[in-house]
C-alpha cells in the first residue's frame, strides 16, 4: 500500500517494477499494470451488455461516430485496476514510467483514462534502466504525448477494420476460423510468392572444370576454369529460372560446359601446359556492421542463435526490464556520447589502444520514420559489463553476449584484408584462383556477423596462395569434373523476411516478430527446418485477397499506410479523415466488401491454383485441410486429403496419383498383426501417413493408430516396421509418486513421454522403444518450459477440493500461479521468492480461495 505523501510509479512487469525500484528514493511505490488495461472486445461476451444489440458493438469501433473506439477492461485486469485505484488514494503524484514508444505511450494514456487520477500526472521516459536514465527522468518529466497516442489508436482501429471486415467473408468464402490482418496478409504473400517461384521453377544441368596446381615444390593451390576463349562459363545465375535455359540476353557471351564438353576439355588440358598470366593482389578494408536495430536483431537472432523473432524479443525484453540493454523497439541505429565511450573504453582494456578505431563513429537512421525509441540496441549504462561478468545464463547470456560484441564492434578499427587474384592459362582455357588473408583483424576479433565464433571465423576467411609470378609454368596435380544443378529460390527464414519487410516499409520493428507469429498459428505457415513454407490454406487467403482486394496486399498500399501513421504521430495528417477515407469513402473496404460479396463464389476460393499442376487437377481447402477432387474413368468422386508435410511446392503429378490410387483402391492390409491376427493398414490423413491396427466399426470406434515417422513413408514400409511402431505407446510403468501411469509414444511433434497429462520431447540420445522407466522420470523431472516461455519454478500437490493441479511457474512478469488450466497472479507483498520458497500447499491454496477462480 501506497503511504500518505508517497509518489506511485506505474510500469508494465513486475521485472521492470523491480529493477526500477532500486534507483527511486523510498518514497516511491512502483507498481506494474501488467500491459494494457484496455483494449477493445475480443468476443461478443465482452461486450456491455447496454451495447449488445448495437450492431457497431461487435466491431468494437462505432464508425458513424468518428470511429470512436469501444473499450472494455479484459478479463483478469479488474483486481490490478481496483489495486491501482487503491494505490493512488493514497499517492501524493503519480508517474507514468511505461515504455517510451508509441505502445508504452498508448498504455500510459489508457491508465490515465481509466484511473481518472485527482492528484499531478507525470510521463517519465527513459530508454535502459540505470540509475542515471532514472534519475534524468525525473528532472525531466513530460504529458503524455497525445499526438503518438493518437497513431497507435488509429493503428489499433485501422486493424481491427481491417481484421473484422474481411474475416467473416473468409469464413463464408473458404473455411470458417480463416482470418487476414492489415499487415500479416502483406508478409504472408511474401512467402506465398517465393513458394510460386519454386512452382514454376525448371532446373538446369551444368559442369564445372577444377584444377589442383602447384609450382614447383610449392603447396598445391586450387583454380576454377572461368573463360573458354572470350566467353565466360556458365554458372547458376546465367539460367533462366522459369526455362531452365540460358539467359537469352548472356546467350552469345557463355559458355555451357555439358558433359559432352567437360570431356574434351578434360582431354585437351591433359595435353597442355598451365602458365600464370597474371597476379593481382590488392588490399581493402572491411568495416563493422552498424549497431543493432530491433530488425537486425532479430535477423542476428535467428541466424546465429537459432531463435525466433518472437523469442529475441522475448529475451531481450527481459534484459531491458533487468537492466542491462538499452530499449529493444527502436530503429534508430544512433549510439549516446556515453554508449561511444563506454564501448571504446572497454576496447582499449580487452584488446588494445591499437584495436581503437581513430575517431568515434555514429551512426544514423537510413529510413524515413525512424520513430520508436532514440538510440541502438546496446548494453545498458556508461560502463558496459562484460557478458561474463552479468550472471546471466542460457539464452539469455547469448543474446546480451550478441549486443555487447556488436556494440564493441562499432567502435573497433576497420579490418585490412589483402585479396589476390591469379589467372592460368592452358590454351584457349582460362583459369582462376582467388586468395585472402587478413592484414590486420580490426573489429573481427570482437564480432563477425553470422558468425558465433569471431576466431574460427577469421581463419575462415583466410585463403593462402603460394607465392607466384607471371609466366611461372604450373604443375597439374588434379583434373576434376564437377555436375550442378540450379537450386530453386530459397524459402524464407525468419531472418530474410524480417529483412524484406524492413525493405518494403512493411509493419514497424515492434510488428515483425508478431507477424511471423500470427501466420504459423493460423495454420498459413509452418516451419521446415528454418524455412517458412506456406501451406494450401495460406495460399488460398493470398488468393482471394490478390483476386478481390488487390489493394489490400500491395506492398506499396501497406507501406504508404505506414508512412501516414508516422505523420499522425508527427501530427502532419488528420487521423479521422485517413479513417474515413479508408473505411467508408467511395473506394473504401466498407464498399469494397459490399461490392465484390456477390460476385465471389466459394468453389472458386477453395481452389488452390498451381501453376505445376495446371490441367490437371484442383486442390482445394476445406476446414480440415488440402484436398483433392477426381473422377477416374468416369466413375464415382473420389476425394483424398494431402498431407501437410508436403508442400505446395513439392506436390506433383505423380503424388496426386498416387493419392487417388489408395482412396480409390480403399486400404489394402499390409498384413497381419501376429499378436491380436487383426490386419495393418497404411492410410493418409491430413497430418500424413499412419498405421492402423483393424478396422474402424460399431463394435471399434478407435481403432489403435500410429503416426508414421522417418524413414518410412507408404511406399516403403514393412510389416515388421508397422508392427514395431503399433507397438506404441509403451507402457513403462507408474510413477512413485502419483501412481499413475507413464507412457512412451511418437507423436506428430516426434517421441515423447507423456504422465497425467504433461508431455515431454525425448532427448536426441534417447529411443522410444527402448526407453526405461528410470529415465522417463529423469524426463519428467526436468522443469517444464511452457509454449510462452514460463518456467515451472515450484510444484505442489493437488488441491484438496478440485484436485487440479498447482505450480508455480516464473514467466514474463514474474512469478504467478497455475490451478489447472487458470493462470493466477500473487498479491505484490507475497511475489518474492524467500516467502514462496517456503510455501506449503496450504499456503497456495489459499491465495488460490482468495482469487475466487477455484
Amino acid at each position: 500500500m501506497a503511504k500518505s505523501g508517497s509518489h506511485l510509479v506505474i510500469v508494465e512487469s513486475p521485472t521492470k517494477a523491480k529493477t526500477i525500484k532500486k534507483f527511486l528514493p523510498k518514497d516511491f511505490v512502483v507498481q506494474a499494470s501488467m500491459g494494457h488495461i484496455r483494449d477493445l472486445p475480443q468476443s461478443a461476451a465482452d461486450i456491455p451488455k447496454d451495447l449488445k444489440k448495437e450492431d457497431w458493438a461487435k466491431l468494437g469501433v462505432n464508425c458513424e461516430n468518428d470511429f470512436e473506439p469501444l473499450y472494455i477492461v479484459p478479463k483478469g485486469k479488474s483486481k490490478i485496476v481496483r489495486e491501482l485505484k487503491k494505490l493512488i488514494k493514497d499517492a501524493d503524484t503519480l508517474y507514468l514510467a511505461t515504455d517510451e514508444d508509441r505502445e508504452g505511450e498508448s498504455i500510459s494514456w489508457h491508465l490515465l483514462e481509466l484511473l481518472n487520477p485527482k492528484i499531478p500526472v507525470k510521463r517519465m521516459v527513459f530508454h535502459e534502466i540505470t540509475k542515471k536514465a532514472i534519475q534524468d527522468s525525473l528532472e525531466h518529466v513530460r504529458d503524455v504525448d497525445l499526438k503518438l497516442v493518437r497513431a497507435q489508436e488509429t493503428r489499433r482501429i485501422l486493424d481491427r477494420l481491417y481484421g473484422y471486415t474481411l474475416s467473416p467473408l473468409l469464413w463464408k468464402k473458404i473455411a470458417y476460423g480463416l482470418s487476414a490482418g492489415r499487415v500479416q496478409s502483406s508478409g504472408l504473400k511474401m512467402i506465398v510468392e517465393r513458394e510460386r517461384e519454386r512452382m514454376t521453377f525448371v532446373k538446369a544441368d551444368y559442369c564445372s572444370i577444377k584444377a589442383e596446381l602447384a609450382k614447383s615444390g610449392d603447396k598445391s593451390f586450387e583454380a576454377r576454369l572461368s573463360n573458354v576463349g572470350e566467353k565466360k562459363v556458365a554458372i547458376g545465375k546465367d539460367f533462366s529460372a522459369e526455362t531452365g535455359k540460358l539467359d537469352e540476353t548472356k546467350k552469345d557471351k557463355i559458355f555451357l560446359i555439358d558433359e559432352k564438353a567437360a570431356k574434351d576439355i578434360l582431354e585437351k588440358l591433359k595435353k597442355g601446359k598451365f602458365e600464370v598470366i597474371s597476379v593481382d593482389e590488392k588490399e581493402s578494408f572491411l568495416n563493422p556492421s552498424v549497431p543493432f536495430i530491433t530488425s537486425t536483431l532479430q535477423q542476428e537472432g535467428n541466424r546465429k542463435l537459432g531463435m525466433s523473432a518472437r523469442e529475441t524479443m522475448r529475451v531481450a525484453q527481459k534484459l531491458y526490464e533487468q537492466g542491462f540493454i538499452t530499449y529493444m523497439r527502436t530503429d534508430s541505429p544512433n549510439l549516446s556520447t556515453e554508449a561511444i565511450q563506454a564501448a571504446r573504453n572497454c576496447i582499449e582494456d580487452l584488446y588494445g589502444k591499437e584495436y581503437l578505431s581513430a575517431e568515434p563513429r555514429q551512426y544514423k537512421a537510413k529510413g524515413k520514420g525512424a520513430q520508436e525509441a532514440h538510440e541502438a540496441i546496446r548494453p545498458a549504462g556508461n560502463e558496459f559489463v562484460h557478458p561474463d561478468q552479468t550472471g546471466l545464463i542460457g539464452k539469455e547470456k547469448s543474446l546480451y553476449d550478441l549486443i555487447w560484441k556488436r556494440t564493441m564492434a562499432t567502435q573497433m578499427e576497420r579490418a585490412k584484408k589483402a585479396t589476390m587474384t591469379v589467372k592460368v592459362k592452358n590454351g584457349e582455357y582460362l583459369f582462376t584462383a582467388n586468395g585472402s588473408r587478413i592484414i590486420f583483424p580490426g573489429f573481427l576479433r570482437a564480432y563477425v556477423e553470422g558468425s558465433d565464433d569471431p576466431e574460427s571465423a577469421l581463419d575462415n576467411k583466410e585463403v593462402i596462395l603460394p607465392e607466384l609470378q607471371s609466366k611461372d609454368t604450373l604443375d597439374s596435380k588434379k583434373l576434376e569434373k564437377n555436375n550442378h544443378e540450379t537450386k530453386p529460390p530459397a524459402r524464407y527464414t525468419e531472418a530474410s523476411l524480417v529483412q524484406r519487410l524492413e525493405k518494403e516499409g512493411i509493419g514497424r520493428p515492434s510488428t515483425y516478430a508478431t507477424i511471423i507469429g500470427t501466420v504459423q498459428e493460423r495454420g498459413y505457415v509452418r516451419k521446415e527446418g528454418t524455412a517458412l513454407v506456406p501451406t494450401f490454406t495460406g495460399i488460398a487467403v493470398v488468393q482471394f485477397l490478390e483476386d478481390y482486394f488487390s489493394n489490400l496486399v500491395d506492398y506499396s498500399f501497406t507501406s504508404d499506410m505506414e508512412q501516414k501513421l508516422d505523420e499522425i504521430a508527427e501530427g502532419n495528417e488528420d487521423w479521422l479523415k485517413y479513417l474515413q477515407n479508408f473505411y467508408l469513402g467511395t473506394g473504401g473496404l466498407k464498399k469494397k466488401v459490399e461490392n465484390q460479396e456477390k460476385k465471389i463464389k466459394p468453389d472458386d476460393s477453395r481452389t488452390v491454383r498451381l501453376p505445376q499442376l495446371k490441367d490437371i487437377i484442383d486442390v482445394k481447402v476445406g476446414r480440415y485441410g488440402p484436398y483433392i477432387i477426381a473422377k477416374p474413368n468416369k466413375g464415382d468422386e473420389v476425394h483424398a486429403s494431402i498431407p501437410e508435410e508436403i508442400a505446395p511446392a513439392d506436390l506433383k503429378a505423380e503424388d496426386i496419383d498416387e493419392l487417388i490410387e489408395l482412396s480409390k483402391k480403399g486400404p489394402e492390409p499390409l498384413g497381419k498383426d501376429p499378436a491380436t491376427g487383426e490386419d495393418i493398414y497404411c492410410l493418409i490423413g491430413r497430418y500424413g501417413a499412419y498405421l492402423q491396427l483393424g478396422e474402424k466399426t460399431d463394435d471399434n470406434p478407435k481403432p489403435k493408430r500410429a503416426s508414421l515417422s522417418a524413414p518410412w513413408n507408404p511406399k516403403n514400409i514393412t510389416l515388421e516396421a508397422a508392427i514395431k511402431l503399433l507397438e506404441l505407446p509403451r507402457d513403462l510403468g507408474v510413477h512413485p509418486e502419483t501412481g499413475k501411469e507413464i507412457k512412451a509414444n511418437v507423436g506428430r511433434f516426434g517421441p515423447y513421454v507423456m504422465h497425467d497429462g504433461d508431455f515431454r520431447s525425448l532427448k536426441k540420445d534417447d529411443n522410444v522403444y527402448t526407453i526405461t522407466l528410470k529415465r522417463a522420470l529423469e524426463i519428467l523431472d526436468e522443469p517444464k518450459v511452457s509454449s510462452r516461455g514460463a518456467k515451472i519454478y515450484k510444484e505442489f500437490d493437488r488441491h484438496p477440493d478440485t484436485n487440479k493441479k498447482i505450480a508455480i511457474y516464473d514467466g514474463k512478469y514474474g512469478l504467478f500461479i497455475k490451478y489447472g488450466t487458470k493462470n493466477i497472479g500473487i498479491p505484490e507483498a507475497l511475489r518474492k521468492s524467500e516467502i514462496i520458497d517456503k510455501w506449503k500447499l496450504k499456503d497456495v491454496v489459499e491465495v488460490i480461495n482468495k482469487s475466487g477462480k477455484k
